[in-house]
C-alpha cells in the first residue's frame, strides 16, 4: 500500500511555525514575558531600569499600539486579539514575523515535499499568516482567562486594604505588588498613572474598554459612580466581588453542562478533515479515476464549502451565551 507522508509534513511545518514563534517571543523579552512568571512584568521592569517613568511610558506603549495599528492591511483582523493578550512585539514586527515564518515554511515544504511552486508559495504564506494568529489567539484566551480568575480575588483585597484606612489609590498599588500578571502589571499601570495625575476611574474605564470585559467595566462604573455620588466604596467593591465571583461560578456550571455537546460539535467539525487527511496519507491515489474529470473540482469546491458552512453552524450551536 502506498503511503504519502505530505499531510503529515504540513501539520509538522505548521506546528513548528507556532513553536517558533513561541521561542522567538521569550528569546527575545526573557521570562518575565510569560504569564507564568511569578513575578509581574512591570516589578520585572523596574528591577532592571529604576527609571519608574521609563517603564510606565513602555507598558503603556505595549498596551495601546495593536489597536493604534489597524490600519495596517490585513492586520485589523489581529488587532484585537493582540490587545488582549498584550504582546510585546509592534504591530510591524508582527508583520515581519509573519513574513519570516512565512519564507521558513516554504522552505520547508520545498525540502519535505513535492507541491508545485504555487502551491507551496500558497501553503507558506497561510503558514506564516495562520501561525501567528494562532500563537496569538491563544495567548489572548490563556491572558483573559487568567485575568478573569484573578479579578475577584484582587478586588477582595482592595476591601480589605480601604477597610484598614488606605485610600484607592494605595489599595490598587498593593493589588499591583500582590498578584502576579496579567493583573499585577494592569493595575501598576495604573497605579503609577494615578502617581503622576491620571483619573483612577479614567485609568479603570481605559483598561476596561481595552480588554472588553464585563467585570471590569462593573468595576470601572462601581469607582466612577463613588467619585461623583459619595458612599461606602469598600461596601460597594465587596458587594461586586461578590457579584463576580457568582457570575464566573455561573460560567463554570455552564461550561461544564456544555461541555459534551462542545467536544460532539468539535469533533463533527475535524472529523470530515481528519478523514480527508488520512486518505491522503494511507492511499493518495483515491481519487486518480476522478480527478481529471470536469466535475471534480466543482464537486471539491461544493464539499469544502460545506465544510466551512459545518464548522461555523456547529460554533454557534455550541456557543452558548449566559
Amino acid at each position: 500500500m502506498e503511503f504519502s507522508a505530505a499531510p503529515l509534513i504540513y501539520i509538522v511545518i505548521f506546528v513548528a511555525v507556532v513553536v517558533m514563534v513561541e521561542g522567538l517571543y521569550l528569546t527575545v523579552f526573557g521570562k518575565s514575558i510569560s504569564l507564568d512568571s511569578k513575578v509581574s512584568r512591570r516589578l520585572a521592569l523596574l528591577e532592571k531600569n529604576q527609571n519608574r517613568e521609563q517603564v510606565l511610558e513602555q507598558l503603556r506603549k505595549e498596551m495601546s499600539q495593536h489597536m493604534n495599528a489597524r490600519g495596517i492591511p490585513l492586520y485589523k483582523i489581529l488587532a484585537s486579539k493582540a490587545q488582549k493578550a498584550n504582546i510585546a512585539f509592534t504591530p510591524r514586527q508582527l508583520v515581519m514575523i509573519m513574513a519570516g515564518l512565512g519564507v521558513v515554511a516554504y522552505v520547508g515544504l520545498t525540502l519535505g515535499t513535492s507541491a508545485e511552486t504555487p502551491v507551496r508559495i500558497a501553503l507558506a504564506v497561510a503558514m506564516g499568516v495562520g501561525g501567528v494568529y494562532v500563537w496569538v489567539a491563544r495567548k489572548a484566551k490563556k491572558r483573559m482567562s487568567m485575568l478573569e480568575e484573578q479579578l475577584p480575588d484582587a478586588v477582595e483585597l482592595m476591601v480589605r486594604s480601604l477597610r484598614v484606612g488606605h485610600p484607592f489609590s494605595n489599595a490598587i498599588a498593593i493589588v499591583s505588588k500582590e498578584v502576579p500578571d496579567p493583573l499585577g502589571t494592569e493595575f501598576g499601570l495604573i497605579a503609577d498613572e494615578a502617581t503622576y495625575g491620571r483619573d483612577v476611574a479614567e485609568s479603570l474605564r481605559a483598561f476596561a474598554t481595552r480588554m472588553d470585559n464585563q467585570d471590569l467595566h462593573f468595576l470601572a462604573v462601581a469607582v466612577s459612580i463613588q467619585q461623583q455620588s459619595g458612599g461606602n466604596l469598600a461596601e460597594i467593591l465587596d458587594g461586586l466581588a461578590k457579584v463576580i465571583r457568582s457570575r464566573f461560578k455561573l460560567f463554570r456550571r455552564v461550561k461544564a453542562i456544555t461541555a459534551e455537546a462542545k467536544w460532539s460539535g468539535m469533533f463533527l467539525s475535524a472529523f470530515p478533515v481528519v478523514a480527508l487527511v488520512l486518505i491522503q496519507m494511507l492511499k493518495p491515489d483515491y481519487y486518480d479515476g476522478v480527478k481529471d474529470t470536469q466535475y471534480f473540482v466543482p464537486a471539491a469546491l461544493f464539499v469544502c464549502t460545506f465544510l466551512v458552512v459545518n464548522i461555523i453552524f456547529m460554533k454557534m450551536m455550541v456557543n452558548i451565551k449566559v
